[in-house]
């Protein structure tokens, strides 16, 4: 279901779900004045005033709840579609979505994800752009923050923490800095550079992937999850971890359905295996053999 019109439908959705602009450009990626203005524009097309603005947030007016209500209507009726479709061809899917490096462990471990004579595939979502479940597109998703949507179910994984890393023995006085470039400079680590060492980054990229392998061939320092730098052999951390950095783990799902067997089954084995490393995610150092 995929239109301008359903568009703006998510928007007011976010909007009136987490009480004002801020909280819905954070799910949605939009800037607060973009999502002011198609608020707008929705209640101009439908003849309607849907909030009450004040300084303190959006408050739904009457037409607004009568709205609301209808909206999660069509969500619930979408997703009926939505199963019903699987369900007739080729079988269900769960869809996860994750941030680079939790991906990344995943797809590692996949086997422990999903196991021979599961009927259901995986569809894994890489980006650090906040998971939104709130209209069913995505099953499954990882955040650094418990939801304030009423609608999620979360559950705590543990600490991500987070420290710059070198190539390993290449000394301790690198001042060359590597970063995603700026505009791509979603998560907190990832704005760190720019924030505090803007002047010495010599090399940007788009993806936080390719951050390691620049680092592993010695062409400077990156911020990187502890989990990720502690594991390469390649490299060392360059001093200690970086505390304001540190963040809570969730994963979160949709209330409704987090019961479905085949969500259940998913979250159960990303919950074991990712609480699994919880120690490396904390950054508790692995012993070297």
């Amino acid at each position: 279901m995929k239109s301008t019109q359903w568009d703006s439908f998510q928007l007011f959705l976010q909007v009136a779900r987490l009480g004002g602009l801020t909280g819905a450009s954070a799910a949605s990626g939009l800037s607060p004045a973009t999502i002011g203005r198609r608020m707008l524009d929705l209640e101009q097309e439908i003849g309607r005033a849907l909030f009450s603005r004040s300084q303190t947030g959006y408050r739904l007016t009457a037409d607004g709840q009568i709205f609301l209500d209808h909206l999660r209507e069509m969500e619930a009726a979408a997703r009926k579609v939505d199963l019903w479709r699987q369900a007739g061809g080729t079988g269900l899917t769960v869809r996860i979505a994750a941030g680079t490096w939790v991906a990344w462990l995943m797809a590692e471990n996949f086997g422990a994800i999903r196991m021979p004579g599961d009927d259901f595939a995986i569809s894994l979502t890489i980006g650090e752009a906040r998971a939104n479940l709130n209209y069913r597109e995505i099953d499954i998703g990882i955040r650094a923050f418990q939801p304030e949507e009423s609608n999620l179910a979360a559950r705590l994984l543990g600490e991500v923490a987070y420290a710059v890393y070198v190539r390993r023995n290449s000394g301790e006085q690198e001042e060359r800095w590597l970063a995603v470039g700026e505009e791509d400079a979603i998560s907190n680590y990832l704005k760190w550079p720019h924030l505090n060492a803007a002047g010495s980054i010599v090399a940007t990229v788009n993806r936080p992937r390719s951050l390691p392998d620049l680092v592993r061939a010695g062409a400077g320092k990156a911020v990187l999850p502890c989990f990720v730098g502690d594991l390469d052999p390649e490299l060392q951390r360059l001093g200690p971890e970086l505390p304001e950095l540190r963040h809570q783990q969730w994963i979160v799902m949709n209330n409704e359905d987090r019961h479905r067997t085949e969500i259940r089954r998913v979250a159960d084995r990303m919950t074991k295996l990712l609480k699994s490393y919880a120690d490396l995610f904390a950054g508790k150092r692995p012993s070297r053999s």
